[in-house]
């Protein structure tokens, strides 16, 4: 290869010649053909090896090494980022990836640049929403329920964890703010775990997410006729099942999530942001007259309250109702209301003799005349008298979680 005849480099023989060459023009004087040769040369040589021959990424490893040698650290010194000496040494071998924990800890302590240790060119670390403390969510009770996958190590990764439980659910964002600060007005056990409640949640809304419903939900469509009709499929077999099927006819998802413990949780209706509705029930007591309850106060909630784009939501232990000196939220008892009108008309319970005489005859009569499951007449029985030791056998005890597979709809 000479001055005049200059080509460019497209086979691994091309670039051994161009090298050859340069090296022998590094003496080349300033301002003459041979240093514009060397010149042309270097810039082909240098196309070429971007190229073929592209510089990896920084590995994580090293730039952890490199910077503990520019600051004189030993590995001890990494305990406190890393959490142990004998995690530090597992890292540092290449065999335990870093956790999106100890990637901030190095990241803030050690100023060492996110997207290094990402292995993601231009990444930054994701903002924690509103101060979450990741470690705090119920990681062995979730993977008990099957929602994460088991492990022993969930502590340490809670954050990439939650993070995916959050990115099924639709986002960090998907969640109403109120979730995140106390609400007073809401129907809350004090006990609740604010924690496991939010985690029962992005899982409530992961499996919606991934559910196919036969048609969109219209806003307006669930009125009082809307709920009487699907209260009177509790006298068919299989009823909280087919109450599932009418539902989510009309948009809206019914969920069956079994609760986690200090969730202290029956219900809850909340809304995607699409505007599909969902409910979610717990069914902590599989009982015929507590999951048409339940449901219907939930559908009311759905009708009377929540709106598209709304940042709102409602959870509900409906035991507090019961407990005398407890402060009902206007919206709750609004809902309690409608739920009752749905299940018995205050006509027909006005003029029934179920109250005066709670027996087995007079349940059945006034169900009967209802077209709904005794279970509805029994439960509104019991919760009027406060008297739960009464008519035991007809509130359908076992008859709920059989009849309610998770699964229909569901995307293949």
């Amino acid at each position: 290869m000479n001055s005049t005849a200059i080509k460019p480099i497209r086979t691994g023989a091309d670039y051994e010649t161009a090298l050859q060459r340069i090296d022998s023009l590094m003496e080349a004087e300033a301002e003459t053909p041979e240093a514009d040769e060397l010149e042309v040369l270097a810039t082909l040589v240098e196309l070429y090896e971007e190229e073929h021959f592209p510089i990896g990424w920084p590995n994580p490893i090293e730039a952890i090494r490199f910077r503990m040698e520019q600051a004189g650290l030993s590995a001890r010194d990494l305990v406190p980022l890393l959490g142990s000496r004998a995690k530090v040494s597992e890292v540092l071998s290449g065999k335990r990836f870093l956790t999106l924990q100890m990637i901030r800890a190095l990241h803030e302590h050690l100023g060492i640049p996110a997207d290094v240790l990402l292995r993601q060119p231009g990444a930054s670390l994701p903002e924690i929403p509103m101060n979450l403390e990741w470690s705090r969510f119920p990681l062995a009770a979730m993977a008990k329920l099957g929602w994460i996958e088991s492990g022993q190590n969930l502590k340490e990764q809670a954050e990439e964890i939650v993070r995916d439980l959050m990115h099924r659910a639709g986002g960090p964002d998907v969640l109403p703010e109120g979730l995140y600060r106390k609400n007073d007005g809401a129907r809350h056990n004090a006990k609740m775990d604010a924690y496991a409640l939010k985690a029962w949640c992005y899982q409530l809304l992961a499996e919606a997410r991934v559910t196919n419903l036969p048609s969109a939900y219209r806003q307006g469509a669930i009125t009082q006729d809307f709920a009487r009709n699907l209260v009177r499929l509790s006298a068919l077999h299989a009823g909280p099942r087919l109450a599932k099927e009418f539902l989510a006819n009309d948009g809206i998802h019914l969920i069956y999530l079994p609760h986690l413990p200090r969730t202290h949780l029956d219900g809850a209706a909340l809304m995607r942001p699409d505007g599909t509705p969902v409910i979610g029930l717990t069914l902590r007591y599989d009982r015929l007259d507590n999951f048409w309850f339940c449901l219907c106060h939930e559908l009311a909630h759905v009708a009377l309250h929540l709106q598209q784009g709304m940042d709102k939501a409602f959870f509900d232990d409906l035991s507090l109702g019961d407990i005398e000196g407890i402060e009902t939220d206007d919206q709750e008892a609004e809902a309690d209301r409608w739920a009752q009108e749905a299940l018995i008309p205050a006509e027909a319970w006005a003029a029934s003799s179920v109250k005066e005489q709670a027996t087995a005859g007079a349940v059945v009569e006034l169900a009967r005349e209802l077209g709904v499951h005794p279970a509805i007449v029994a439960g509104r029985v019991r919760k009027e008298l406060h008297n739960y030791r009464l008519l035991t056998h007809y509130v359908g005890n076992g008859e709920v979680r059989k009849f309610l597979n998770r699964n229909e709809f569901v995307h293949a």
